[in-house]
């Protein structure tokens, strides 16, 4: 049923329907109850175009992904268990969570211009930040509300929340370091995505801490998939010094370098020690058991929904809430796979 048919029903003007469904205070009482009462008999549900265009508002927060075809495979449920979370922010203010899939070959800026400019949503979520975003600038130089799950050089004023990878990158350094290890590697992400020019400082300084060189043999730079993983491996056994352990700043990068291992006739935790960056579904068949780092994505994604929502919603007196820019903690979880388990 439809508002007409709903006015239709009642022997009421469209506009008297609608006034009495939008509680607007030149619509009786008496009327009012009837509206709502055959509202509640007929189901009838608002049309959310129509409102849209009078209001100016969607009720609804776009989430920008592009999805990892290797995540995918993996069974990873990163997003969908982040998904989770903010919805459950996004449900006390009435709103609904739009995710829009970019592909991985797409301009990722084009993507978010057109996305932007049709007027889809209310508020944006941006989730894999580069070094240098241009959709950040683009969304602050236009007063659009948007929050970040990543740091950029690009932010400004906007929320963002972002894994602590300095500290995943020290307490796994200090970690190594502690049980005697002198050539720590990483294996970091080959593209411009900002954690892993974030991890990639940290190591440095963390290897510096512990009295240990830096050497740039030891860096390389890979795919985040289990491919990267397995030539990450592969070329660290082809120095002339490899190292004895290994950092690996991808989800599934553990994966392929446990298969590498294994076809030099190596064992993981015992002629070199591994550590990943997340405990995931692919990462917890392997043996030994990785150690790894873990956190609670569903709190995750409800507090980037809320530091959105507050930098939405103007105080008492009309002031926007300055943004929330936090590092959220990972926890380590204690495996085989370094040699301690």
């Amino acid at each position: 049923m439809d508002i007409r048919a709903l006015a239709r029903h009642l022997d009421l003007s469209i506009g008297t329907v609608s006034r009495a469904l939008n509680g607007r205070k030149d619509v009786r009482e008496a009327t009012r109850v009837r509206v709502l009462e055959a509202v509640a008999a007929f189901g009838y549900v608002p049309n959310q175009a129509g409102q849209t265009l009078r209001r100016g508002q969607t009720r609804t927060i776009a989430f920008v992904l592009t999805p990892s075809a290797d995540s995918a495979a993996q069974g990873d449920p990163f997003f969908m268990a982040l998904f989770g979370g903010i919805q459950a922010a996004l449900a006390s203010r009435q709103l609904d969570l739009m995710v829009l899939l970019a592909r991985s070959d797409e301009d990722q800026f084009a993507f978010l211009q057109r996305a932007v400019s049709r007027g889809l949503a209310d508020g944006w979520l941006l989730s894999a930040t580069m070094r240098h975003d241009p959709r950040i600038p683009f969304l602050l130089e236009r007063g659009v509300p948007f929050a970040t799950l990543g740091r950029s050089l690009s932010g400004g004023s906007q929320p963002w929340i972002d894994l602590d990878f300095e500290a995943v990158a020290h307490q796994s350094v200090a970690r190594l370091a502690a049980a005697g290890h002198r050539r720590i590697a990483l294996a970091d992400p080959a593209s411009d995505i900002n954690l892993g020019h974030v991890f990639a400082d940290a190591y440095r300084a963390a290897l510096q801490d512990a009295g240990l060189a830096v050497d740039p043999a030891l860096l390389v730079r890979v795919e985040t998939d289990e491919a990267g993983g397995y030539r990450a491996v592969d070329t660290l056994l082809g120095l002339a010094d490899p190292p004895t352990a290994l950092i690996l700043n991808g989800d599934t990068m553990p994966v392929g370098a446990y298969r590498r291992l294994q076809e030099a006739g190596l064992r993981p935790g015992r002629d070199m020690s591994l550590i990943g960056i997340r405990d995931t579904p692919a990462s917890r068949g392997l043996s030994p058991s990785l150690t790894c780092f873990t956190l609670s994505l569903h709190d995750l994604g409800r507090d980037l929904a809320e530091a959105l929502l507050l930098a939405m919603t103007p105080d008492d007196e009309g002031v926007l809430v300055g943004p929330v820019q936090r590092l959220w903690p990972m926890t380590l979880v204690e495996g085989g796979s370094d040699g301690f388990g």
